[in-house]
């Protein structure tokens, strides 16, 4: 991926023609919702919906290759989301030009209330892209764009096993203003979901309603947004895990997120372009340790506020200027937090000059050196460098080659609930915590053909001070926050064919790590140490009929170990699903979908239950 690829008239043209591994590919409303297509440039899983409730902006990404996402009870009740091996807080989700922030933890980065028909497929930041665009997060970022409004709408009903039940409407408009160059959209979408759970006391009562208003002119988009979700689910250790069996720890969480953005992005000259993204984010959370002794010991609500910018500004000579910044102030009100660390302002610089030089017609030299500052008013601040050098070719058929080398420093600070709550107890903080500094050696390449590519990478990460979760031996059950060092080495290979009818992508990657916490005492990791050394992803999308669909997304890994699992360390999870288009009459889908198709109890946090199977149908209709 180039820093090219933010260029807003990829943006802009979504529902227009994409190029798919060489292949053209023109996307009805039928099909930027329900029927994917495997690329590497764009999301790399088959399915695009949930079996267990409605689609959410993470619906999915646990089968995405450089996402690794630990769910409790399901990835859109709770899940934590990392990447390359980093934690849950070392991942950032960018929408626009802006990250959105959770002060209180990163368990609440993917608490997005944003119907995914407004987004674009995320797009995976690491390495230099993350470096220069990510904002308090060491090792990558998800990173979405505004899709533009269509004249187009859909309602969905659909059920399953366990007393599941889900209901969306979606309505687009567009009207053209009386400058034709102009028009006006306005989209609304609402969507609720509840069911028992597929294990006891893994129920769920979900509701979201999200509207935007868009103004899209020759060389500009601007969105404003406006969006309200609340969730409230519940698990058997959810938290605790198997801490408290003796105590019947049925926990349950009451989360509700509201969100307001303003974004706008413009083109101008021939490869010049920035995005202004500003937020205000509100989040509540009442969690509770047993739902028949409820209580208020546990509230806590954030407040996040957000000026964000990126761009690229072409000079002349092969000269161009990579920039980005976001600055954030947030606040925390909880029932928990002991001192009085509960406000905080970050800033966030990076400016990155490129010179390209042009070998061939079809062959450049990019040559990408910078620096990002991060700074807060509590901590210290930091410069980290960014070093990039890539080679690329690109031919009129399509067909593409890359290869690149870079080198870059990354930083960030920890959550409220890792500096602000007691020393001591199950959860216990660490007020001295600081900076924690993250540097990323990484060599890749992509070849793209027409009708196939082949990606890979292989890096080496050094985190220094990251804040984990670790426990001692004499108490496996209390947790502690700790800075530790680690080296990570990591190799990445994702690939697509398309032959026919069927589409393919797969992928292995392949971690190792090397920790030192500093103190003898430290035997296990909730989080930094829970990672698969060995992961493999598949996924299919079959049309054997002009009517029929089937989708199928696969993931097995091989978990390091850790002594606080209670169920095997491998893992295999397959999401399926079929649909069925009937002739007789247009935008009718007929589907079904099955989720852990083995029922694999997978503890993918350990000592916390893992999912069962989840069987679910129904119907949709788009206009």
């Amino acid at each position: 991926m180039s820093f090219r690829c933010f260029q807003p008239f990829q943006r802009i043209t979504t529902a227009l023609i994409l190029v798919v591994s060489g292949i053209s590919l023109r996307l009805s409303a039928e099909e930027i919702y329900s029927l994917p297509t495997l690329y590497l440039t764009e999301q790399l899983t088959a399915n695009t919906a949930p079996v267990t409730t409605y689609a959410m902006p993470i619906s999915n990404l646990e089968f995405e290759p450089r996402v690794d996402l630990q769910s409790r009870n399901m990835g859109e009740a709770q899940a934590d989301v990392s990447i390359r091996g980093g934690i849950f807080e070392n991942t950032g989700f960018r929408i626009g030009a802006a990250t959105l922030l959770d002060p209180q933890t990163g368990h609440y980065f993917a608490e997005i209330p944003i119907a995914p028909e407004m987004l674009e497929r995320p797009q995976i930041l690491t390495g230099t892209e993350n470096a220069i665009y990510g904002f308090n997060s060491t090792v990558g970022t998800i990173s979405y764009g505004w899709t533009p409004i269509r004249d187009q709408g859909s309602i969905t009903l659909g059920g399953g096993d366990h007393d599941l039940n889900f209901q969306r409407i979606h309505q687009g408009i567009t009207h053209q203003l009386k400058t034709s160059d102009w028009s006006l959209g306005v989209e609304i979408e609402a969507s609720r979901s509840e069911s028992d759970g597929t294990i006891r006391f893994g129920d769920h009562d979900f509701s979201r309603a999200t509207g935007r208003i868009q103004l899209n002119g020759p060389n500009s988009q601007t969105d404003f947004f406006a969006g309200y979700q609340s969730k409230f689910f519940g698990l058997f250790g959810l938290y605790t895990g198997s801490a408290f069996t003796a105590f019947d720890p049925f926990e349950t969480e009451n989360l509700k997120t509201r969100l307001f953005v303003l974004n706008h992005l413009q083109t101008y000259d021939t490869e010049s372009y920035f995005e202004i993204t500003g937020y205000a984010r509100r989040h509540s959370d009442h969690y509770i340790f047993n739902r028949f002794q409820p209580n208020n010991a546990f509230i806590h609500e954030t407040k996040a506020y957000a000026l964000a910018y990126a761009g690229s500004h072409a000079l002349r000579d092969g000269f161009y200027l990579n920039y980005a910044g976001q600055i954030t102030a947030d606040e925390i009100e909880s029932t928990n937090l002991e001192n009085s660390f509960t406000s905080r302002t970050y800033v966030k610089v990076s400016v990155v000059p490129e010179y390209r030089i042009h070998i061939k017609d079809t062959q450049t030299i990019g040559a990408f050196a910078g620096l990002s500052f991060d700074d807060t008013n509590r901590n210290d601040s930091a410069f980290s460098p960014i070093l990039k050098l890539e080679w690329a070719q690109k031919s009129k058929d399509y067909q593409s080659k890359k290869l690149y080398i870079s080198y870059t420093e990354t930083s960030q600070v920890a959550g409220y609930t890792a500096i602000g709550g007691g020393t001591s107890g199950l959860f216990a903080s660490d007020p001295t915590l600081d900076r924690e500094t993250s540097q990323n050696l990484e060599i890749g390449g992509q070849i793209s053909r027409a009708n196939w590519s082949l990606e890979g990478a292989i890096f080496y990460r050094w985190d220094d001070d990251l804040v984990d979760w670790t426990f001692e031996n004499g108490s496996p059950n209390a947790r502690s926050a700790n800075n530790v060092d680690i080296e990570t080495f990591g190799v990445e290979l994702i690939g697509t064919v398309r032959i026919r009818d069927l589409e393919t992508v797969a992928s292995y990657t392949y971690l190792e790590k090397k920790e030192d916490y500093g103190d003898a005492d430290i035997v296990g990791s909730f989080y930094a140490l829970n990672f698969p050394e060995h992961r493999i992803t598949l996924g299919l999308i079959w049309s054997p009929f002009d009517t029929i669909k089937i989708r199928l997304d696969n993931e097995w890994r091989s978990q390091e170990d850790n002594p606080l699992r209670n169920s095997e360390d491998d893992a295999l999870f397959t999401h399926a699903s079929i649909s069925f288009f009937p002739r007789q009459i247009k935008g009718l889908e007929i589907f079904g979908a099955v989720d852990n198709a083995w029922d694999d109890g997978f503890e993918e946090v350990p000592g916390t239950p893992g999912r069962g199977n989840q069987y679910s149908g129904g119907v949709t209709y788009r206009w």
